[in-house]
C-alpha cells in the first residue's frame, strides 16, 4: 500500500480493533447490542425497512397488521444483529465459537469429500449465513471458501477481504465463475446460493407464489465442477444458538431443465424460510426484476 493509500484508510485499524473487541463477545451480549443498535439506526433504515415491508406483504398475505408489523420488527432486528454476526464470522478466535452450534446431515459432507469431490453448499441469504458457514468450518473441521459481493470502497474491501481471508479457506467474488469452477473442481467446499434477484441466466419462478427472477446456472456450474450439490440451511435458536442441517442430494435434481431446477429449488429455500421467517433477508428486493407488463413492486 502506497502512502497516500494509508492515509486515505487511516480509519481502518481503529475499525478492526472495534471488530475484535465485538467478536469477542458473549453471545448474550452482543444480541443485546444488536437490540439496542435496532432501534438506534431505525431512522437510516427507512428504505430497507420498506422493502422488508412490501416483501411481508407479499409472501405472507394471511398475516394481520399487527403480525406483519411484528415480523417487520423481528425482521429488522435479526437484520442488525446479522451485521455483529458477520463480524464475529470474520474476527472470532476459534474459542469465542466453542458450543454454538449443532450440526446436523454433516455425513453427507464428509462422504463428498471423502470420494474427493468438490461441494457446493446450496443455502439462501439468511441474516446468519456467513457466520454458519463459519461455525460449520469449525465444527467440522472442514475448510470453506464463501462466495462474496466485493465492497466497492477500496479501504473497506481491503479490511473485509483481509478478515475473511484469515477466517475461511478464501473467498470468491460473486461474478468469478472460473474461480468458483477452479475450488471446485480441486475437491473444495463452497457456501453458495443463488436466491437473490438475477437479472441474467435467470427464468420467472414461484417464490412464495410470487414470480421470482432466479439464477438458473447453478446445475451447470456444478457439472462443470464436478460438484456435488448439498442443501445447507441454519438458523439462530431463542437461546442464542444456531442449528445447521445438511440434507443429502435432492432426488431427481438437477433434472435437465433450467426453469425446473430453480423452481424447486425456491420451493425447498421456502421451507426453512417458513420456519424462521423473521431471519431471512427481506431487505433485499427480491422480487426487483418482473415479467413483463407486471408494474414495479417497490
Amino acid at each position: 500500500m502506497t502512502e497516500a493509500s494509508a492515509a486515505r484508510c487511516w480509519f481502518i485499524a481503529p475499525l478492526d480493533l472495534l471488530a475484535a473487541g465485538v467478536a469477542r463477545l458473549p453471545q448474550s451480549i452482543l444480541l443485546w447490542l444488536g437490540r439496542v443498535m435496532t432501534w438506534l439506526l431505525g431512522p437510516a433504515m427507512r428504505k430497507r425497512s420498506r422493502y422488508a415491508r412490501t416483501n411481508i406483504a407479499l409472501c405472507f398475505p394471511s398475516l394481520d397488521d399487527a403480525q406483519r408489523k411484528r415480523l417487520l420488527r423481528d425482521n429488522l432486528r435479526a437484520t442488525v444483529t446479522g451485521a455483529l454476526e458477520l463480524i464475529r464470522a470474520w474476527y472470532a478466535p476459534s474459542s469465542a465459537l466453542a458450543g454454538l452450534a449443532e450440526i446436523e446431515g454433516i455425513e453427507h459432507l464428509r462422504a463428498a469429500t471423502a470420494a474427493g469431490r468438490g461441494v457446493l453448499l446450496f443455502g439462501g441469504h439468511f441474516t446468519t449465513s456467513e457466520l454458519c458457514a463459519r461455525l460449520l468450518q469449525e465444527v467440522a473441521a472442514q475448510p470453506v471458501h464463501v462466495v462474496v459481493r466485493r465492497n466497492n470502497h477500496r479501504c473497506l474491501e481491503a479490511m473485509f477481504d483481509r478478515a475473511r481471508r484469515s477466517r475461511f479457506a478464501g473467498t470468491i467474488a460473486k461474478k468469478d465463475v472460473r474461480g468458483l469452477l477452479r475450488i471446485l473442481s480441486s475437491g473444495g467446499v463452497v457456501a453458495y446460493s443463488a436466491d437473490q434477484n438475477f437479472t441474467y441466466q435467470n427464468a420467472f419462478v414461484p417464490f412464495f407464489g410470487i414470480p421470482a427472477a432466479t439464477l438458473t446456472a447453478t446445475p451447470e456450474l456444478a457439472r462443470r465442477g464436478k460438484a456435488v450439490v448439498l442443501p445447507f440451511w441454519f438458523h439462530r435458536d431463542a437461546d442464542g444458538r444456531y442449528r445447521l442441517r445438511i440434507e443429502a442430494q435432492w432426488s431427481g435434481w438437477p433434472s435437465g431443465d433450467p426453469a425446473a431446477d430453480a423452481a424447486r429449488y425456491m420451493a425447498e429455500l421456502e421451507k426453512p424460510v417458513r420456519q424462521h421467517p423473521e431471519q431471512y433477508l427481506w431487505v433485499h428486493r427480491r422480487f426487483k426484476t418482473r415479467p413483463p407488463g407486471e408494474a414495479d413492486v417497490y
